[in-house]
Order: C-alpha cells, then structure tokens, then sequence
C-alpha cells in the first residue's frame, strides 16, 4: 500500500489561508487609503474655510490679511514660495500638496479675487499636524500583526472543515488503496456521512459485488471449461488417430481425418491457452528461482506444429544453445511458442524457417514480407490464415502478463517476430559464450526440412 497523501487537505487549509491573506491585504489597503483621505479632507476643508475668509477680508479692505489659522500664511508671488514648491507649481499647476526638506509637508490653495486682481496662494504648513505619516509604522504594524492573526485563525478553521471533509474521503481513499483483487474491499460505505462520500463509497460497494460476482462466473467457467471441453477433444484426437491407422483407408480418407486430428489438436491448443489467460494468477511475473530449458520445448513444439508445413518444400533451422533456460512456466513458453512457430509454418510457402538465440531473444524468422503492421485484435486473420485469428492476440496477452518483450517485423525479405528472454537466476538467456561449456549437453544445432 502507497503512503497516503493529504493533498486535499493541505489544499483546503492553503485556500483558506489564502483568501484570508487577501482579504486582509485589501482589507489594510483600503485603511490605508482612507486615513490619508480624511487627512488630506480635513487640511482641505482648513484650506477651504480660510481661503473664503481671506477673500472676504481682501474684498472688505483691500488686503489679504492675517490668517486665522496657526501655520497658514498667504504668498503673492510664486517665487517666495519655499522649499522649491514654486518651480513645482510651474510644472504641475493643479498640484495642491508638496512635500517639503526635513519632513516638513505643505497644502497649497491658489486666492482668485474677482475682477482679474492679482491672484495668490495661501500655504498651509501641516507638518505638526499629521496624523497617519507620524504612525505610519505604527499602521502597518498593527494591520501586519491583524493579517497574521487572522491567517492563523484560518488555518485552523480551514484545518476543522478539511478533516470534517477529507477525513472520510481519505479513510476510502485508503481502503480503496490497499485493495488487491484477491482481497477486494468491502462495507466501504460503513461511517461514511450521507454525502458525495457516501454516494462514492456505496458506488464502489457495488462495483465491488459486481466485479466480485464477474470473477466467481469467470472460475466457474474455467472449471466448467476444462472439464467439458478437454474430454470431447481427446476423444475426438484418440478416435482420429485409431483412425487413421486403419489399413484400407483411402488416401482421400486418410488426409480428411489427418484435418481432424490436426484441427482437434489445434483446438486443444486453443483450449489450453484461454483457460490459461483466463485463469487468476495473481502477480504473473518472472520466477527467477524456476527455469525451464528452451530447447526441448522448442523441439517438442516443432513436431506439434509440422502438419502445418504439409509437402511444402520448407526447411527449419534451429540454432538454440543447449544450454538456454528462462525463467517462465513450461505451459507459457509452450503456448508462446506453439503460436508462433505455427504461425510461421502456416504463412510459409516455401523457403526457410529460421529458430535462433541471440542477445538474448528468441528470433523466429519465416520467408515474405508480411503485413507492415501486425493486428493482434481478436478474430483478425491473415489472408493466407487457416486458424481463428486468435494465435498474435494470445501471444500479446501473455506477454504482457508476463513482462516478456514482443517485436514483429521484417529484415531481409523475411517477416521476423522475437521475443525477449527473461533468463534465470545467475544465467544470461542466449549466451552464446557458453555454448562451448555446454556442448556435451547438445548443440542446438539442427536443420530439419518439412515433409
């Protein structure tokens, strides 16, 4: 079972966390903004109520007067203006707020008198009085120390609901992980609450009873098959082969019931093969510690499949080191074999059939080019194919149950199909460096031609 990953819950806890920091980020923003605003109002409107009163006083005597207000003063030239706010002035004339040398902060309010007077400004020094630059530091830190807190109180409340929420998805998510099909699940809707969890959860439950009930027809079957099938096809071979032993026989005779005891060999063949695909073998890898010789499977498989070549004027050619051995079972390799020797029987016409080792595959190669892309779908046929399309479709299934590499193509005008041998434990399959240790055990050399 893989660990347990708490990805949802840590994605709950961050989003929470996350949209809590954003909320407190536009959330300070817009305190920040509003403490500069009303401080900027509040010297506007001073500038304001001052202006119209030195307007008034200008209009009554004929000068601007004194201002009321401590730090305001009225300047009618420009240039008198200090801190280099007039060149400023000359640039922005709309600006009505300047910062000044040593922290000092000014607001600035042009005087229009009526009649096209000379007009001038009247200067407000607010340094003294702000309020929001002074505790600028104080702000932020007081919004920095509030965003913290309120990301941890998210955390914590994102951290509840993950765990009211993910905690019964990730006990499924477990349960569901450590499930083998040999151990399947079951009552994972059992404390789960009455939401898209319990909907998942009683789902599988019943996916569960279904694959559960799939398998159990599946033994049946592979019971039902072995008995029922086998034992007509052996009395259907054994009478055959009583058959055709029989002296006044007719040639005619004698080749039809040859077609039945091949088909009925072949069908055995198939037989063996489907209930051995269909059969539950748990993890069908490699047993390096069992090893079955290549070579007398090959040879056994040879003779099996020699009807195929008839009288056609076709030699085989095995160059199999003695010595080869490969960790699968003798049934599988006999299949493997028997389905693609038989294959390259039957689509030979003439020619030679060539069974080597070498770098460590097994390499069947037969005369004709072949198709340039092999079909291994269920019940597709070759147009020289006398069998029921399902010899290459056998052949992929096993070898992917069994790990074993599966190549087809062609080279040299001949199609080519290897299959990659899984040696055994301590021995490198097709070692052709061994093969003179080995040569009191036989060669595995040898050149057959048809019948």
């Amino acid at each position: 079972m893989s660990t347990p990953r708490r990805r949802l819950h840590r994605r709950i806890m961050l989003a929470f966390a996350g949209f809590t920091a954003l909320v407190a980020l536009v959330f300070g923003l817009y305190v920040v903004v509003f403490a500069y605003s009303v401080e900027d109002l509040f010297f506007e409107a001073m500038l304001e109520e001052e202006a119209d009163a030195r307007l008034r006083h200008r209009e009554r005597h004929g000068d601007w007067g004194r201002p009321q207000h401590p730090g305001m003063r009225v300047i009618e030239d420009a240039s008198l203006l200090p801190d280099g706010i007039g060149p400023r002035l000359l640039a922005e004339p709309e600006r009505t707020e300047f910062a000044g040398r040593d922290g000092r902060h000014y607001h600035l309010r042009a005087l229009v008198p009526p009649g096209g007077a000379p007009h001038a400004w009247l200067l407000a020094e607010v340094s003294g009085q702000l309020v929001v630059r002074p505790r600028r530091g104080d702000l932020f830190g007081l919004l920095a120390w509030s965003g913290a807190i309120m990301i941890a109180l998210a955390l914590l409340l994102g951290h509840w609901l993950a765990r009211r929420i993910a905690a019964p998805l990730a006990r499924l998510a477990s349960r569901v992980d450590d499930a083998a099909p040999e151990r399947l699940p079951h009552a994972l809707a059992e404390g789960c609450p009455d939401d898209e969890t319990g909907v998942l959860a009683r789902a599988l439950d019943r996916l569960v009873a279904r694959i559960e009930a799939f398998v159990l027809r599946e033994r049946e079957f592979t019971r039902d098959a072995s008995h029922e099938l086998r034992t007509p096809l052996a009395v259907i071979r054994s009478a055959a082969e009583l058959l055709s032993r029989e002296a006044g026989l007719s040639a005619s005779g004698r080749d039809q019931v040859e077609h039945v005891l091949q088909s009925a060999r072949q069908l055995e063949q198939t037989v063996d093969t489907l209930l051995s695909l269909a059969r539950e073998e748990g993890d069908a890898r490699h047993d390096a510690s069992a090893a079955v010789a290549l070579l007398p499977v090959l040879e056994r498989v040879i003779v099996e499949q020699s009807p195929w070549l008839g009288d056609k004027p076709v030699e085989v050619e095995i160059d199999v080191p003695a010595h080869t051995r490969i960790a699968v079972s003798p049934g599988v390799l006999h299949i493997l074999l028997a389905n693609l020797v038989g294959n390259a029987f039957a689509h030979t016409r003439e020619g030679t059939v060539r069974i080597e080792v070498g770098d460590g595959r097994l390499r069947i190669a037969n005369p004709g080019a072949g198709p340039r892309e092999i079909d291994f779908e269920p019940h597709v046929r070759g147009g020289d194919s006398a069998g029921f399309g399902l010899g290459l479709a056998i052949v992929r299934r096993l070898c992917e149950r069994h790990g074993i590499d599966l190549w087809f193509g062609a080279a040299g005008g001949a199609t080519v199909a290897t299959l990659g041998l899984v040696p055994a434990s301590g021995q490198v399959a097709g070692d052709r460096g061994a093969a003179q240790d080995g040569a009191g055990a036989g060669a595995g050399r040898e050149r057959m031609v048809g019948p």
